[in-house]
């Protein structure tokens, strides 16, 4: 894959990066209970095969806007002293996932043939997990409450997406364009031109586009209410390291998350066939500006958007990681760099979230999550974990391994991967990076609905073929 033109080394600019409707599945795995004492050998997963879901890679090209992140004019009720970042990692973090995960410092419990951590990790905050069995594998710092910046928008997704289809259609007005913060990252959405709900989501997505949560928002009934949303449905993942004052990450008084609560995030996500589609999306077209001739004849043109997720598409000093998923990318002025990503390699899907490298080298945080993912293949099996990922509060975590545990109101039937280079979305076109696709129909649950008789860890979940 040809590179795309990096940013200059060291830019930081506050607030932004540099970078259908949801429906539940079946699980098709056992689950870690939600404790806080370090799973053993015994309940580690038994993995197995994941269905291939549906997604189009479209043609590459890279946008022009640059990628940064808004502040809301109305942010929700200032946050108590306590969710303020520290300068240092306290002493005694949160517990959630296990003791092990609150102490301040690397945790790892290295078994025999386990590789060692590799030494150049600079990241304030990181953690490696099994996707699917939920054992953290190794963390550093892992509930010290940082800035996220776009990593948010994980959140956001995870908590609007199952609100409206991709197919409805949103006539853009003034006001819900306004507000947005100074330097954010724009897709380009423009004042009264329609878009459909899908377009905004590969926005948000892919070019990390403040306007179109600004959009999505206000079809939410404004940002105030998005963010209160959001807030509640962090606390139904037991993501308690994290407040919200902003839905897109935007540097705002107050709001932290952890590595810990942003891989929570990633992963409740990941549960949704949308979310993954968008998230490993390289590139798209998207809607322009409706313009007419000197006949008043009209016509709407398109524009190619890019990830900036570079795990995702690669760049001039770092190629594209085998096996990579999504997720989701971030960077503003107070956070630093953010990543989390996801990637399967041999049966096995690793979650990793990078908060903040000190060395303030270009996609540095890329290259030490590609560190600590290469690093987390090569030690599953041989490491014991040191706490685990848990489950929302209320979801069923009864589903033995083997068992195919069903949703009520999905649809279960299963389809064969194909390898495909697929047109999608109005005729773009692959990059010849091959998806496995399958089919499998899945009824619409209402809107609101999502969390009802989930059923943890990941179900079936896309992976490129290498």
């Amino acid at each position: 894959m040809g590179s795309v033109s990096p940013s200059p080394a060291g830019l930081r600019r506050r607030g932004g990066d540099r970078s259908g409707t949801s429906r539940p599945e079946p699980c098709n795995f056992s689950t870690v209970p939600a404790t806080n004492s370090t799973p053993s050998a015994s309940n580690k997963t038994a993995l197995r095969p994941l269905l291939v879901t549906s997604a189009a890679l479209l043609s590459l090209s890279l946008a022009a806007a640059p990628a940064f992140a808004f502040a809301d004019a109305s942010p929700s009720p200032t946050p108590s002293a306590s969710t303020s970042p520290s300068a240092t990692p306290p002493a005694n973090m949160s517990t959630v996932g296990g003791e092990q995960l609150g102490k301040a410092g690397t945790q790892v419990n290295l078994g025999t043939g386990a590789p060692v951590l590799p030494k150049d990790i600079s990241a304030r905050s990181w953690i490696v997990s099994d996707a699917e069995s939920g054992e953290v594998l190794a963390a550093h710092n892992a509930h010290w409450r940082l800035p996220p910046a776009s990593t948010l928008k994980m959140l956001f997704a995870d908590t609007l997406l199952p609100m409206f289809p991709g197919t409805m259609e949103h006539k853009v007005l003034p006001s819900d364009l306004a507000g947005i913060g100074a330097g954010s990252s724009m897709v380009g959405i423009k004042e009264n031109e329609t878009y459909t709900v899908h377009d905004l989501w590969l926005g948000v997505f892919l070019r990390s586009g403040n306007d179109a949560v600004h959009v999505l928002s206000a079809m939410n009934d404004g940002v105030n209410k998005t963010v209160n949303d959001m807030q509640a449905h962090a606390e139904e993942l037991q993501a308690l390291d994290t407040q919200v004052a902003s839905p897109d990450g935007y540097d705002a008084k107050g709001q932290v998350s952890s590595a810990y609560d942003l891989t929570l995030f990633a992963r409740s996500g990941l549960q949704k066939a949308d979310f993954r589609e968008y998230a490993s999306t390289v590139s798209a077209k998207f809607p322009g500006e409706t313009t007419t001739d000197k006949k008043g004849k009209t016509t709407r043109g398109s524009f190619e958007i890019q990830n900036t997720n570079r795990l995702l598409t690669g760049d001039s000093d770092i190629s594209q990681y085998p096996g990579i998923a999504g997720v989701k990318n971030g960077n503003t002025t107070n956070a630093g760099a953010t990543f989390t990503g996801v990637a399967e390699r041999d049966g096995k899907v690793l979650l990793v979230t990078v908060m903040n490298p000190e060395k303030d080298e270009h996609n540095e945080v890329y290259k030490e999550a590609a560190a600590l993912l290469d690093w987390g293949f090569q030690a599953a099996g041989k490491v014991e974990p040191v706490g685990e990922l848990v489950p929302p509060q209320g979801v069923d975590t009864s589903a033995q391994p083997g068992a195919n545990a069903t949703t009520p109101g999905t649809d279960t039937t299963s389809a064969k991967p194909v390898a495909a280079s697929t047109e999608a979305n109005g005729g773009s076109s692959g990059v010849g990076i091959a998806l496995a696709v399958a089919g499998g129909l899945l009824v619409l649950i209402a809107a609101g609905s999502f969390l009802v008789n989930r059923r943890w860890p990941l179900p079936d979940l896309m992976r490129r073929r290498r």
